[in-house]
C-alpha cells in the first residue's frame, strides 16, 4: 500500500511539472486592511478599477470568493461569455479579415467605382447635384454586388464595443481593451483607415492587453489601421540599390513620362485614379508622423529625451513599411498573386499577413537612433529592432508606469508607486500583467484618497449605470450616441493622444 501510495504521489508530482504555470500568479498581495479598509470596501474598490461598473451583489460575490481569486481569474480572462457570445453573433465583421472587409464594406466612391467596373451603372448618369439619384445608385450597386456601406461597419464597431462593455464576465479584459486602445490610438475619422479599425482592436490590442508591451508594440505599428493613420504606409526613400536600378530603367522611366503626358493632355484630366497615381508619385519622400508619435506617444512621452534628430532617422528606419494591396482584381494585388517568391524576394518584399514591407522603398543610409547606430541595410528588420530597442527604453518603461498610475490609481499618483511600476516593467521585459499586480501590491493603489481620485468618462459613466441596473441593451449604438452627447464619440477621436483620461 506504501509503494502504490508514493507511485501515485511521485506521479503526480511529475505531471505537473511540465504544466506551465505563470510566474506572476502567486504573487498577488492586497495590503487594503493596512489601509483601513474592510472586505466590501476593497472589493467595491477593486470592482470600480478593474470593471466598468459593480453589479448588485457583485460586491458580496467576490468577497465570498476572495479578492486575490477575483483577480487572479480575471488576469486569466478565461471565464465563459455564453450570453455575449449570442449577442454577438450576428456581427458578421468580427470574423472577417481586412480583405474581406475592404471588399465588402465600402465607402461611396468605392461603391460607385464598383459599379462602374461592374457595369451596373454609367459613368455619365452620376449627377453631383442630384443627391437622390446619387443614393439610388448607391443602393443599386449594393444591391446588386452584395456590398454594405462603410457605416454599417462603424456601427458593428460601436455595438461590440458597448455589448462587450456590459455583458463580458471578462471584465478586466475589456478595461484593458478600452486603455491600450487609446493609448496607440487610430479614428475613424480617417477615411484610409476606417476600414481597418475593427481588426485593429480585434488583432493588434486586445490579444496583447495582458501580455508583453514590446509585442502589442509591434503588432500596433504593423497593422493596417495604423499604417494608414499616421501615413507611414506613404513614408518612403530613394536610398537604395533597387530604388536606383529602377531610376536607371529606360523602361520604367518612360512609363513615368507617359503618365506625366497623358496627365497633361485635356481629355485625361477627368481621370480620377491617373491624377491620384501621379499625384502620389510626386509627392513620395519620408513621413515623419508614425516615428514622432510612436516616441512622444507610444513608448517614450514627451520628456523621453530624444531630438528631432532621433525622430527623423526613427522614421527613415521605417521607411518601405505599408500595406499589402487588398482590393480584389486591383493591380497591386495582381501584381503579387502573380508573382512568385522568388520574384518577390528580388523586388524586397516581404509580406506579413496585411503588412507589406517595400525594400525598394527602404533607406538604406546608416542612422544614429538615441546614440546607437544602425548600419542601414537589414531591411525590415532594422525597423524591428529600432521599435524592440523604443519598447524596452528605461524612458518607455517609466511613461507607461505613469500613464498606468494615472488610469487605475490617482491623477496625481506618487513617485514611489511610479518607481515600483517602472521597475516590474524594466524586470519582467515589458508584462503588463506583472504591472497590475504589482498596482494592487503597492499601498498607494487602497489608500482611502485613491477610493474617490478618479472621475468617470462618459462611456465609463453610461456603460457602469446599465451593469448597476442589469439593464437589457436592445439598441446598443443608442448608447454611443448619448455618450457621443456627452462628449465622448468613442472610436472618432480624431488626434492621436486619444481621449484625455
Amino acid at each position: 500500500m506504501w509503494l502504490k501510495r508514493s507511485i501515485a504521489v511521485f506521479s503526480l508530482i511529475a505531471s505537473t511539472a511540465f504544466i506551465p504555470v505563470d510566474p506572476y500568479s502567486s504573487t498577488i498581495r492586497m495590503p487594503y486592511q493596512q489601509a483601513g479598509l474592510s472586505k466590501e470596501q476593497a472589493a467595491a474598490h477593486l470592482l470600480n478599477r478593474f470593471s466598468f461598473g459593480i453589479q448588485p451583489g457583485q460586491v458580496n460575490e467576490v468577497v465570498k470568493m476572495g479578492l486575490e481569486n477575483w483577480l487572479q481569474q480575471q488576469l486569466e480572462a478565461s471565464l465563459p461569455d455564453t450570453e455575449l457570445d449570442k449577442r454577438l453573433a450576428g456581427f458578421d465583421a468580427l470574423k472577417m479579415n481586412n480583405e474581406d472587409i475592404v471588399n465588402h464594406y465600402l465607402n461611396p466612391a468605392q461603391i460607385i467605382r464598383l459599379g462602374i467596373q461592374q457595369k451596373i451603372i454609367r459613368n455619365d448618369s452620376l449627377s453631383n447635384t442630384d443627391r437622390e439619384k446619387y443614393r439610388q445608385e448607391l443602393a443599386k450597386v449594393m444591391r446588386e454586388s452584395l456590398v454594405k456601406p462603410v457605416q454599417e461597419l462603424h456601427r458593428q464597431l460601436v455595438n461590440q464595443k458597448v455589448l462587450r462593455a456590459v455583458y463580458s464576465n471578462n471584465q478586466l479584459k475589456e478595461v484593458l481593451t478600452d486603455f491600450w486602445f487609446n493609448h496607440f490610438n487610430v479614428s475613424l475619422t480617417k477615411g484610409q483607415s476606417q476600414q481597418y479599425v475593427m481588426t485593429y482592436e480585434r488583432d493588434a490590442i486586445r490579444p496583447h492587453v495582458f501580455g508583453n508591451f514590446k509585442s502589442m508594440l509591434l503588432a500596433t505599428a504593423k497593422h493596417p489601421a495604423m499604417l494608414e493613420y499616421l501615413d507611414n504606409a506613404l513614408s518612403v526613400s530613394n536610398d537604395n540599390e533597387r530604388a536606383r536600378r529602377q531610376q536607371n530603367n529606360a523602361m520604367l522611366r518612360a512609363a513615368r513620362e507617359r503618365a506625366e503626358a497623358r496627365l497633361n493632355d485635356t481629355t485625361m484630366q477627368g481621370n480620377a485614379l491617373l491624377q491620384q497615381a501621379v499625384t502620389a508619385r510626386r509627392t513620395q519622400g519620408l513621413n515623419e508622423n508614425y516615428a514622432r508619435e510612436v516616441m512622444e506617444l507610444h513608448t517614450m512621452g514627451v520628456d523621453g529625451g530624444y531630438t528631432q534628430k532621433d525622430v527623423t532617422e526613427v522614421a527613415k528606419a521605417l521607411t518601405g513599411w505599408s500595406v499589402r494591396p487588398m482590393f480584389k482584381n486591383g493591380p497591386g494585388m495582381m501584381l503579387i498573386e502573380n508573382s512568385s517568391e522568388a520574384q518577390l524576394k528580388r523586388r524586397g518584399l516581404i509580406i506579413d499577413g496585411d503588412f507589406l514591407f517595400r525594400g525598394d522603398k527602404h533607406d538604406e543610409s546608416e542612422k544614429i537612433i538615441l546614440g546607437k547606430k544602425y548600419r542601414g541595410t537589414d531591411g525590415y528588420e532594422e525597423g524591428v529592432a529600432v521599435l524592440n530597442m523604443l519598447a524596452s527604453h528605461t524612458s518607455t518603461a517609466k511613461f507607461i508606469a505613469t500613464k498606468l498610475a494615472i488610469r487605475f490609481v490617482s491623477d496625481d499618483p506618487s513617485q514611489a508607486l511610479i518607481k515600483t511600476l517602472t521597475n516590474t516593467f524594466q524586470q519582467t521585459d515589458g508584462n503588463i500583467k506583472a504591472m497590475i499586480i504589482a498596482m494592487v501590491n503597492h499601498p498607494d493603489f487602497w489608500s482611502k484618497k485613491a477610493l474617490r481620485e478618479k472621475i468617470k468618462s462618459p462611456f465609463e459613466f453610461a456603460i457602469s449605470a446599465l451593469r448597476a441596473t442589469k439593464a437589457q441593451v436592445m439598441q446598443p449604438f443608442q448608447v454611443f450616441n448619448w455618450c457621443s452627447k456627452m462628449g465622448q464619440r468613442v472610436y472618432y477621436y480624431q488626434a492621436p493622444t486619444g481621449f484625455p483620461d
